[in-house]
């Protein structure tokens, strides 16, 4: 099978309650993190990874997405008329980033249905799913890792994330075996939901990143839906797990949960912090303030 990532699908076609009322009439997707909206970061570090196709599935009241990463004549036209060519070099940079297409889901119907939108599009091979809530940030692109572990494994390959204490009841859960030769990589036998922390088979959390061999598209085909009436991603996994080898890999670098508020508000000032021209006067302003 080709061992290439070409392709990269984001899911976005959420509502995005827990940012209600910003997310009324602006996708969750396109809040921004500084000021780059997070499916951005996203699509960076696809692209970073090698991935020359991105393909959004997107929903009702998404368009905004598409006007982000499409040309805006006027706003170009307005900043080279004024010389504000840097301001220019930025807005055009986002418009070549990769070729980026759109796909509907009628209904969010789960990340797995999402995930299925997408198959005539990726077509027959292994491919990128990235969650836009889930900024990672890394010296070497979360993405990338994955990449590079797949060329060595040719399977399928879940991000994962060792947290600490009972936090593994709020994640998917690997149930695996550590790759002797490779200590990043775990062989997984299954997968939990949200378990006790008592009967968590580990502390490896499944997040928001995946390379996916195309037979997970017939796995999501054929499965029920779950609670909800909704097609769960795990649930497809967990098929897959009956034909192929699939594995866990615990990325180097930190990630923030953006689709909470706590966790995108710690990723705004983190992301400010390493800012040259923001990080010094924001460290400034938090030593004066009165906690």
């Amino acid at each position: 099978m080709n061992k290439v990532i070409r392709k990269a699908v984001f899911p976005a076609a959420g509502m995005g309650t827990r940012f209600l009322p910003a997310t009324k009439a602006t996708p969750k997707e396109m809040l921004p993190l500084v000021d780059k909206p997070l499916i951005q970061y996203g699509v960076e570090e696809a692209v970073a990874a090698g991935c020359t196709e991105i393909i959004i599935v997107t929903g009702r009241g998404k368009s905004t997405m598409e006007d982000h990463f499409d040309r805006a004549p006027e706003l170009e036209a307005s900043l080279e008329r004024r010389g504000k060519t840097q301001l220019l070099d930025i807005a055009l940079r986002v418009t070549k980033l990769a070729k980026i297409t759109y796909v509907r889901q009628p209904e969010a119907l789960g990340l797995g249905h999402a995930v299925l939108m997408a198959k005539e599009l990726v077509g027959n091979e292994p491919f990128a799913v990235l969650l836009p809530d889930d900024i990672v940030d890394a010296e070497v692109p979360c993405m990338k890792q994955m990449v590079e572990a797949f060329s060595r494994t040719g399977a399928s390959i879940l991000g994962s994330e060792v947290v600490e204490g009972d936090a593994i009841q709020h994640y998917g859960c690997l149930d695996c075996v550590r790759v002797p030769e490779d200590d990043r990589l775990c062989e997984v036998r299954d997968m939990v939901e949200k378990p006790k922390p008592s009967e968590a088979p580990s502390q490896n959390a499944i997040i928001g990143r995946y390379i996916l061999t195309p037979a997970i598209f017939e796995c999501l085909e054929t499965l029920k839906p779950g609670a909800g009436g909704e097609l769960q991603l795990t649930d497809g996994i967990k098929a897959l797990l009956a034909t192929e080898k699939v594995y866990g890999f615990t990325y180097e670098g930190k990630r923030h949960d953006a689709g909470d508020k706590l966790g995108f508000l710690k990723a705004t000032v983190e992301f400010a912090l390493k800012r040259p021209d923001l990080g010094g006067p924001i460290r400034e302003w938090l030593k004066g303030l009165s906690l």
